[in-house]
C-alpha cells in the first residue's frame, strides 16, 4: 500500500534485513540433509555464498582459497590487481593511511591503467590451481575485454556499475547491448546492481544468467548517502526475485538472484535468500578473513571516481580464516561466522530442502526481532564498546 509523502507524491514502504523475520515451519528437516547448491548457467557451486568484487577482499590468493572452499570469489579487473604488478606497497600505503589521507590515496593509486596482460595473467593464476574464476568489469570495458577474458579462461563475467539497466542513454559513446554480450560469450553473463522488477525483467530478456541486487547496502558504499538512491534490500530482492518468477514462467531461461551487499550476520543472508534469492554476495565480512587482501579493511568498488567518491574505507579487522567465517566453528556469538551452518540450519527449521523452497518460507514484519528481550545482550555490548 503506498503512503502519502504530500500532496501528489506517494511512496511504497520497503523493508530492510533488520524489519523483517522468518516463520518456522510445519515440519523441520535434518540440516544435513538439506541441499544448498547454486547453479549459474551450466556451472554448479557448492556454496551460495560469493565474495564481491572488492580490493580489500579478493586478489587471486582469495579467489583460490574462497574456490576450493565451494564458494565463489569474484576478481575486479578494474581494481588493483589488474593496475599494478606488485599489490602489496599499494595495499600497505591504504590500509595504513591516515583517515583524514585515505581518501585521496585512494584516488591516486586508482588513476594507474588496468593493463590488459594483467587481467589475462591473474586469471590464469586463478585457474592454474585447478578452482573457478569469476571476474567483473565496468559496462564500458565489457565488450572490449571479453575477448581478453575468455581466452584467458574464465568461467564467469560480471558486469557491474552502481545501477545497471538494458537501456542507456549517452551522445558521448554507445551503450553496451546485454543481448549482443551474451551471444559473443560463451560463459555465463551476471549483471548487476539492479533494485527493480522492470529493469530486472528486461535484463533477463536480454540472456543474462544472473544479475546482482542492491544499490548502496554494502558497509563500505556511500551510494546512499552520497546520491540518497537505493531501496531496503528484502524489498528489492523481492521485487527481482518476482521478475525471475515470471520472466521462467512465461518461457525465459532460468535466471540466478544474487543479493549484493548489506548483510553482516547469518541472520541476514537466511532473510535474502528466504525474501527470493538464490544466492548472496557478500564484502565486509570477508575482509575480516585472514586470506583477504586488504589487511582488515574493506573500500568500495566506487571510490576510483575523482569527482564524486562514493565508497570509503573501513576497519574491520582479521577476525577469523575463510574457512571459519564459511563453516565454523564460531569464535564468536555475533553470527558473523559460520554462515553455511546458518542457512543449512534456518533452512531446516523451516522445512525447506533446497533454497526454491526455502524462497517460499513466510515472512513477518518484525522490527523488534533482534532486541525483544535482549536487555541483557544490549547492555553487555554497550559496555564492550559495540
Amino acid at each position: 500500500m503506498d503512503i502519502e509523502l504530500g500532496r501528489g507524491k506517494r511512496a511504497r514502504r520497503a523493508y530492510g534485513f533488520d524489519e523483517v523475520a522468518l516463520v518456522p515451519g510445519k515440519v523441520t528437516i535434518n540440516p544435513d540433509e538439506i541441499d544448498i547448491g547454486l547453479r549459474l548457467g551450466d556451472l554448479r557451486i557448492a556454496v551460495p555464498i560469493l565474495a564481491a568484487a572488492m580490493d580489500g577482499v579478493v586478489d587471486p590468493h582469495f579467489a583460490v582459497e574462497m574456490g576450493r572452499l565451494g564458494g565463489l570469489a569474484v576478481l575486479n579487473l578494474d581494481g588493483l590487481s589488474c593496475r599494478y604488478d606488485d599489490t602489496g606497497p599499494v595495499l600497505d600505503e591504504i590500509a595504513e593511511a591516515s583517515r583524514e589521507r585515505v581518501q585521496a590515496i585512494l584516488q591516486e593509486r586508482y588513476q594507474a591503467p588496468v593493463q590488459d596482460e594483467l587481467i589475462g595473467r591473474r586469471i590464469a593464476e586463478i585457474k592454474a590451481e585447478g578452482v573457478l574464476c569469476a571476474v567483473s568489469t565496468v559496462p564500458a570495458e565489457a565488450e572490449r575485454r571479453l575477448a581478453i577474458v575468455a581466452e584467458a579462461g574464465a568461467d564467469v563475467y560480471f558486469v557491474q556499475g552502481t545501477v545497471i539497466t538494458a537501456r542507456h542513454i549517452s551522445r558521448s559513446y554507445r551503450q553496451l547491448d546485454f543481448a549482443q554480450l551474451v551471444r559473443a560469450s560463451g560463459m555465463p553473463i551476471v549483471a548487476g546492481n539492479c533494485v527493480e522488477y522492470y529493469t530486472a525483467l528486461e535484463l533477463m530478456t536480454a540472456g543474462i544468467a544472473g544479475i546482482l541486487v542492491g544499490v548502496g547496502p554494502g558497509a563500505a558504499c556511500t551510494t546512499r548517502g552520497v546520491l540518497g538512491v537505493g531501496v531496503p534490500q528484502v524489498t528489492a530482492t523481492a521485487d527481482v526475485a518476482a521478475a525471475r518468477n515470471d520472466h521462467r514462467r512465461t518461457g525465459g531461461q532460468p535466471v540466478t538472484v544474487i543479493t549484493d551487499g548489506g548483510m553482516r550476520v547469518g541472520g541476514d543472508v537466511t532473510k535474502a535468500l528466504a525474501a527470493g534469492a538464490d544466492g548472496v554476495m557478500i564484502g565486509s565480512v570477508f575482509a575480516g578473513a585472514s586470506e583477504a587482501a586488504g589487511r582488515g579493511h574493506h573500500w568500495g568498488m566506487a571510490t576510483p571516481d575523482a569527482t564524486l567518491p562514493r565508497g570509503t574505507r573501513i576497519t574491520v579487522g582479521t577476525r577469523a580464516t575463510l574457512k571459519e567465517l564459511l563453516f565454523g566453528p564460531a569464535r564468536v556469538d555475533d553470527g558473523s561466522q559460520n554462515l553455511v551452518g546458518a542457512i543449512k540450519v534456518a533452512m531446516g527449521v523451516c522445512g525447506a530442502r533446497s533454497i526454491e523452497e526455502f524462497q517460499q518460507t513466510e515472512l513477518v514484519i518484525a522490527p523488534a526481532i533482534t532486541t525483544e528481550g535482549k536487555l541483557w545482550q544490549q547492555a553487555q555490548q554497550v559496555g564492550m564498546g559495540r
